[in-house]
This record gives C-alpha cells, sequence and structure tokens, in this order.
C-alpha cells in the first residue's frame, strides 16, 4: 500500500518550482522532484484569484481524489505539486482526472519505473 502525505512548508513548495520537472495543460501544472524518503508527497495550490473559498476548496477535493484514485500510476518517493488553472474551477472530476493523467505521462520524472 502506497502512503503520501502533504507537502506544507512553504521552502518545500519554492524548491519544487525552481528545481522541480514541469509540466502543464490547460487544468492544471504538475511539478515533480525526487525526494528519497520511500513515499511520496503531495502539494496543492489554487490560487485566490481563481475564485472564492468555495470553488477553492471543490478544486482541491478533485485534485485530491484524482490523485488517490491513481495514486500506483505514479513513482515512489516524488515530491509533486499540483497548481490549479483557472479553467479548473469549473472542470468536472473526469476532465480534471484525464488532465492530471496527461501530464503525468508527459513527466518522465514522476512516473512508475
Amino acid at each position: 500500500m502506497k502512503h503520501t502525505v502533504s507537502l506544507k512548508q512553504n521552502y518545500e513548495f519554492r524548491r519544487l518550482y525552481h528545481r522541480g520537472n514541469q509540466t502543464a495543460d490547460r487544468y492544471l501544472v504538475l511539478y515533480s522532484r525526487k525526494n528519497n524518503l520511500g513515499y511520496n508527497r503531495l502539494g496543492l495550490t489554487v490560487s485566490v484569484k481563481l475564485a472564492g473559498a468555495v470553488g477553492r476548496n471543490r478544486v482541491k477535493r478533485l485534485f485530491r481524489e484524482a490523485y488517490r484514485l491513481n495514486e500506483d500510476r505514479f513513482g515512489v518517493g516524488f515530491d509533486l505539486v499540483l497548481v490549479a488553472r483557472s479553467r479548473a474551477v469549473g472542470a468536472t472530476y473526469h476532465e480534471i482526472e484525464k488532465s492530471l493523467l496527461r501530464t503525468l505521462g508527459q513527466n518522465s520524472a514522476a512516473t512508475k519505473s
């Protein structure tokens, strides 16, 4: 069974933004970087500019659920940050899930070996 914890510290997010591998599509940007911990760490970012609290929390819930259901497709030992784009606010779960899997496929660093 895989185990993923959340990224919470600002410096961890900044490290991924500057040194991580980046892949993007219309709904999200995926940053990934090896962490050598033996488990994944996931961070979610939804800007205040995109929506009110309800909209932002909905996007985060959709991201979390899409990640949880497809966790076995990700490699182990990575820090991941999902950054929502403005189109994610009105997106359905299936659009978010397809977007996550598409960006994962493009991001060779985070895929399962």
